[in-house]
């Protein structure tokens, strides 16, 4: 017996030496001493019960661990973790599933190294392809997902709307053409400013041009030439510009769209759309009524426009909180006096019943009945007496003596929030049953039950006003039960009086309203009288009782709104911003800087069939523009001709002619050259020389103005010279139209 003492003593120990190890937080030791426990006792239930349920715990605990460190990338804090948990249990599947878990997030790491390697290298391709396979395998992966947001950032950057466009020069440029080809003009711009112009096979070749433009802006020269011969741009990159017509088809083919997501947070997702779609003209247009989304795809301008539109619309909806307060003041005073003698009297023919005798015994019982009848009174009942018969006075007479006073103050006081132009409601009362027959021929009678809202009733809805002023529609209506009305079927019905009052009001923010005057005012007198003696001065209040009742009724409401949140009032640019043309929604408006009077002249056109190219007459001036002095047509043979060697070598000068034909009394160009090949001499701006010249009287073979060079290369190969920004006059001072020659090449010979 000592011996199995000592043994249940021991097993006892290990258990809650367990459990106090658990308690320390001593997890480990715990559970070894729950299972030494167990291991002692097998069959003791309370002891496998809370190893069980132990090691469950803190199975938990190191996978959640393991999982906290996986997430946050300590692979070896996770695996410590994770073999914790497989000491615990070797074959659980969670357990086993962390373990394949942070060996495959060593490979993705690898793949996710290789990829954010190859995107610094700039092939963002490389790195897209690595990352969609890591993401197809672990779609959660941090580290995947930040190397996601860096590859759409930097697609972002690179494809982040039209590239601009960037001429070698900053310089104005001058344009003087009549009637020339325009592919010819948009060449003369690209050799002065270095532009790429490719044309589509659409662009019209007969499309000619006037245009007299005078120190411009290259950008505004480019603009003015597409606008006015319905070509449109597409900038490829900081140099290179793509020229197509402005058609619709063409448009479709060269314009890039964008594809935007919109979640809107108060405005609603349908009447969105229809204002996108009145005012933009976007016909591709979604939207998700579930999660309050639009999505649309346009033009880049479209969707600049859409934001700004949105911007403005989805804003919080004004709410205000109405603070009320409700009495109802009830007065009443009843007064009751006199003596209140029976109106009616009942005359009652009480007949016992028979005696019943019974033998029992030889002895004689007698008993009488303690129940009476009626019976209708007769001449005999009533000369039988009060024996036959009683004559009863019913009620009897009572005296009234009575004065009551009453003061009841019902008071509610409800705050109710509630949004711009929505209506709420508040009922303070009862719902009275009201119970329904309804007979239907073969059918039968059927009942049913409808409640009636009976008390305090009040209906508002606020318009919060901009400047913090709210407008508020009020139905108050105050009802209770009069009295109980029972029909002939014993059905029970109400008398409800009622009370009503509707209003409109405007409020500022915290004012208080009172609305009162609903007055119920009762005044009765009721007296109840002998006939004759009743009517009798002074000593007829003997013979009567009077009761008088006065009842005073009156509701007030007060009314107090406080706004919680208002809309602000957006600012002017917020409200008002450009919106593009008819057929292009969102563009920004046609705008070239400042020139100076008489600077800018143009107009364009092309031959009709079978003609020449005959010379246009200038362009109108624009809109709030000075137009130029009108310059006369061009004489038959009034050009201006480069000369060069078609050939030099690299130790000699390069000799450069430039001839004026007779017509050309006075002008000057400019000669430009590679400053990198020619030394131009001393002066003047490298690469470009402006030139004057002045016919004498006697030029039949037209002016002529020589220029020479010095090369600076020792590589043989070829340069070029051309002419721009060309002014001349004739004879009589006026200007004349003149159109550059041709560019001139010369190879360098060693």
């Amino acid at each position: 017996m000592l011996a199995l003492i000592l043994l249940a003593g021991c097993l006892s120990r290990n258990f809650s030496d367990g459990k106090r190890l658990l308690d320390e937080g001593k997890q480990e030791e715990g559970i070894a001493r729950l299972e030494q426990a167990v291991k002692d006792d097998p069959k003791n239930m309370e002891y496998r019960t809370t190893l069980v349920r132990q090691r469950e715990l803190l199975l938990a605990r190191h996978l959640a661990e393991g999982d906290a460190l996986r997430a946050q990338g300590d692979g070896a804090g996770a695996e410590r973790a994770y073999n914790k948990a497989l000491a615990l249990d070797a074959e659980n599947p969670r357990v086993k599933a962390g373990v394949r878990g942070l060996q495959a997030d060593v490979r993705l790491r690898q793949s996710l190294a290789q990829a954010a390697q190859a995107l610094d290298k700039g092939d963002a391709r490389a790195a897209e392809t690595l990352l969609r396979s890591v993401l197809a395998e672990n779609p959660n992966l941090p580290q995947a997902k930040a190397l996601e947001r860096r590859i759409i950032d930097r697609a972002r950057t690179a494809g982040a709307g039209e590239p601009v466009l960037k001429p070698a020069t900053t310089k104005p440029i001058t344009l003087e053409f009549r009637d020339a080809p325009i592919k010819t003009v948009f060449e003369m711009i690209s050799r002065t400013a270095g532009i790429n112009f490719v044309f589509d096979k659409d662009v019209r070749p007969d499309i000619r041009v006037t245009i007299f433009v005078r120190d411009s802006n290259i950008e505004d020269a480019v603009k003015l030439l597409l606008v006015t011969n319905q070509l449109e741009r597409k900038v490829l990159n900081e140099n290179s510009v793509l020229i197509y017509p402005n058609s619709p088809a063409k448009i479709k083919e060269y314009q890039a769209l964008v594809v935007r997501s919109f979640y809107l947070g108060n405005a609603d997702a349908k009447q969105t759309q229809i204002m996108i779609k009145t005012l933009i003209r976007s016909s591709t247009v979604f939207i998700d009524e579930k999660l309050n989304l639009l999505i649309m795809r346009d033009t880049p301008e479209a969707v600049r426009m859409a934001e700004k539109l949105i911007a403005a619309q989805d804003l919080a909806e004004p709410e205000v909180m109405l603070e009320l307060e409700v009495m109802e003041v009830k007065r009443s005073k009843l007064q009751e006096l006199g003596i209140q003698y029976p109106n009616q009297f009942t005359v009652l023919n009480i007949v016992p019943s028979p005696q019943t005798v019974t033998t029992t015994g030889g002895v004689v019982v007698q008993s009488t009945d303690a129940t009476t009848t009626t019976s209708q009174l007769t001449l005999n009942t009533l000369r039988g007496g009060p024996a036959a018969g009683q004559v009863g006075i019913s009620p009897n007479p009572a005296l009234n003596l009575k004065s009551e006073s009453s003061d009841v103050n019902l008071l509610a006081n409800p705050r109710i929030r509630v949004k711009n132009r929505e209506k709420a409601k508040i009922h303070i009362g009862d719902k009275v049953p009201v119970i329904t027959t309804t007979s239907t021929a073969n059918v039968g009678v059927s009942q049913s039950v409808s409640y009636l809202d009976i008390g305090l009733k009040l209906d508002v809805e606020p318009n919060v006003q901009l400047d913090d002023e709210v407008s508020i529609r009020v139905g108050l209506e105050v009802s209770n039960i009069v009295r109980e009305i029972t029909n002939r079927q014993g059905v029970l019905t109400y008398q409800v009086g009622t009370r009503n009052a509707a209003t409109a009001l405007r409020l500022k923010n915290g004012e208080t309203q009172v609305l009162a005057g609903l007055i119920n005012d009762e005044d009765r007198y009721n007296a109840s009288k002998i006939p004759g003696l009743g009517d009798i001065p002074l000593i007829g209040k003997l013979f009567s009782t009077n009761r008088t009742d006065k009842t005073k009724t009156e509701i007030v409401l007060l009314i107090t709104p406080r706004i919680v949140r208002n809309l602000a009032r957006p600012e002017f640019y917020a409200a008002e911003f450009s919106g593009g043309t008819d057929m292009a929604a969102g563009t920004p408006p046609l705008q070239i800087g400042a020139t100076a009077p008489g600077a800018l002249a143009m107009s364009s056109g092309s031959p009709a069939a079978g003609q020449g190219a005959a010379a246009a007459p200038l362009a109108p001036a624009a809109a709030g523009m000075i137009a130029p002095p009108p310059a006369q047509n061009s004489p038959p043979g009034a050009t201006l001709s480069i000369a060069a060697d078609a050939t030099a070598k690299l130790d000699q000068d390069v000799g450069v002619a430039i001839v004026a034909s007779p017509q050309l009394r006075a002008g000057q160009f400019d000669l430009v050259y590679d400053p990198a090949v020619l030394d131009g001499g001393p002066g003047g701006t490298p690469g470009r020389m402006t030139l004057k010249f002045t016919a004498t009287e006697n030029n039949a073979m037209g002016t002529v103005i020589k220029v020479r060079f010095k090369p600076l290369v020792t590589v043989p190969g070829d340069t070029q010279f051309r002419i721009e920004n060309v002014t001349a006059q004739d004879g009589t001072g006026s200007a004349l139209l003149v159109a550059a020659p041709p560019p001139q090449s010369v190879k360098l010979l060693p």
